[in-house]
């Protein structure tokens, strides 16, 4: 056994180690050149900064300042908060299945003055009934079977707009499978950077401007 416990604090037990990492983890960075400010904490994905992945995601997306978009898997806020900053004219929701994700989202949200900006518990797309978004976007974890994955990419489908785009961020190991279901699922895919890690990709929603999206 090592050596902790007693010197620790009051008690023994951790102490004020405890109490630091209890704290929140804060740091600043850059997304599409805003300045941002996030809270995390252990337990959450890239609690002390923002992953290759994310940012790749980030900093390649394509969105407009009047866009619809959606932060799936939000974990602390990342994704969803850079693009409401990048899109003030839209709306962005954020979703997670994780209540603790969720209210660090929500949080990071309001201190980065993003009001148009709403996080929400979901599992997948279980609780957003809302379609005609313009833009998901979404860094899929590594580990994601095949069924989970046909209910994201099925259902982000019929959340968009006819013309409405699916971003995914995946680990290099995975973007043959993310390409073979990005084309079943859409009927297209197109690779839009692969970096040393992660691959990100992107699918469009088929239809013309009088189609509706699906309920």
């Amino acid at each position: 056994m090592g050596t902790r416990g007693a010197a620790d604090g009051p008690g023994g037990c951790g102490g004020a180690d405890l109490e630091r990492l209890r704290r929140d983890i804060v740091f600043d960075t850059e997304l599409r050149g805003r300045r941002l400010r996030f809270h995390s904490t252990w337990g959450l994905f890239s609690p002390r900064e923002i992953d290759a992945g994310t940012r790749l995601l980030v900093e390649r997306v394509e969105v407009a300042r009047d866009d619809h978009c959606l932060d799936l898997g939000c974990g602390y806020g990342a994704i969803g908060c850079a693009l409401a900053a990048a899109a003030p004219g839209g709306r962005t929701l954020m979703v997670d299945k994780d209540f603790v994700a969720v209210d660090y989202a929500r949080a990071n949200a309001e201190r980065n003055g993003l009001g148009h900006c709403e996080a929400r518990l979901s599992n997948g797309f279980a609780q957003v009934p809302e379609t005609g978004f313009d833009l998901i976007a979404s860094n899929i974890p590594a580990k994601v079977g095949k069924e989970l994955l046909w209910l994201l990419l099925g259902d982000a489908c019929r959340r968009l707009r006819p013309g409405g785009r699916l971003y995914v961020v995946t680990i290099n190991g995975l973007r043959k499978f993310m390409q073979r279901n990005l084309q079943e699922v859409f009927g297209n895919y197109r690779k839009i950077k692969q970096g040393p890690d992660y691959t990100l990709a992107a699918a469009e929603r088929a239809g013309g401007p009088n189609d509706e999206a699906s309920p």
